[in-house]
């Protein structure tokens, strides 16, 4: 007698093949695919936007966007690709990688380690030297 099916991975498989019959394309489907479509911001514009450019008074683009990377951090992580654009407008913002990475473990404490490794893990790819620009 052979074990029971896991109806989770028969739930998934059911899911793939639907996808596939949809557009065979997503066989292959990669959230990567997505960052191409959002470049990074300049620094300048940045400002503008998010940062001091409506609010002279308030946070400027970098600071919003470590408090940006750390939120996603306590979320679990599971935003990778927002994770990933994050840190790239962060180095653009002028963050250090030092600030990137206490943006990171100081949500150890809050979001838990698994959460703050898969975030540092993801913020060293782009930052790593000769990692891969989307701009």
């Amino acid at each position: 007698m052979s074990d029971p099916a896991n109806p989770f991975e028969d739930m998934i498989a059911m899911s793939q093949e639907w996808a596939k019959s949809l557009n065979p394309a997503l066989e292959s489907f990669t959230p990567h695919g997505f960052e191409a479509l959002w470049p990074t911001m300049p620094k300048d514009m940045m400002e503008t936007v998010m940062g001091k450019g409506l609010n002279p008074d308030g946070l400027d683009a970098k600071t919003k966007l470590l408090l940006t990377l750390g939120a996603l951090t306590m979320l679990g992580a599971q935003a990778e690709a927002q994770i990933r654009m994050t840190v790239r407008h962060l180095l653009e913002a002028g963050a250090t990688h030092q600030e990137i990475a206490e943006a990171i473990g100081m949500m150890g404490i809050f979001g838990g380690i698994p959460a703050m490794s898969k975030a540092m893990e993801l913020a060293s790819a782009v930052m790593e030297p000769g990692a891969e620009e989307t701009t």
